[in-house]
């Protein structure tokens, strides 16, 4: 119950400030915020290293919307620590490739779970308990977009894969998530 309390203040304050932050149309849109209960960090410092998978050949960061496309967040206390990071990129060449590509870059993480949904990045959780790391699953089995999943619940890699309209190329994410309890580094 804590563990909620503390996260929803925190994403809250995160959200405020990044508001402000975005309002003065800085150049550093990142957000670092240290205190006695713990450290926040928000910002749009996201790419393929940060994730800790390698870039696929001539991608290119999504730019239609480049506030939403890029996400860090880290929120570490005493009690518990929660890092995700998200990053949207496009290709010109298709699903099938990247696919395959990022299926045996992610090798290096464990056994790779293959799932298929109805939209990109939709099939991520993460469940707050204090049992061993979860294995990860698939929660649709049809749809257009190709996730690969590595690793558990508290600790994940994902690359999700889809056609971009018009059948030309590719849209992917990579994503990074890793939580902890009291015990841990992130």
């Amino acid at each position: 119950m804590l563990h909620a309390v503390v996260l929803s203040f925190f994403l809250s304050v995160a959200g405020v400030l990044a508001g402000v932050a975005q309002d003065a149309d800085s150049a550093n849109k990142n957000l670092d915020v240290r205190s006695s209960i713990g450290d926040l960090h928000v910002g749009a410092d996201a790419d393929a290293k940060r994730i800790g998978v390698p870039l696929y050949p001539g991608a290119r960061l999504k730019t239609h919307d480049s506030n939403a496309d890029q996400a860090n967040l880290s929120v570490l206390t005493e009690a518990f620590g929660m890092k995700l990071v998200v990053a949207n990129y496009v290709s010109d060449d298709d699903p099938s490739k990247i696919v395959a590509f990022y299926r045996n870059k992610l090798k290096r993480y464990g056994k790779v779970l293959e799932c298929h949904s109805e939209k990109h990045g939709g099939d991520v959780s993460v469940e707050d308990d204090n049992h061993a790391d979860k294995e990860l699953k698939c929660e649709q089995e049809s749809g257009p977009v190709t996730e690969l999943k590595v690793g558990s619940e508290e600790n994940q890699h994902l690359v999700a894969v889809e056609a971009r309209e018009g059948g030309r190329g590719s849209e992917f994410a990579l994503v990074y998530v890793h939580t902890r309890g009291k015990m841990g580094d992130i």
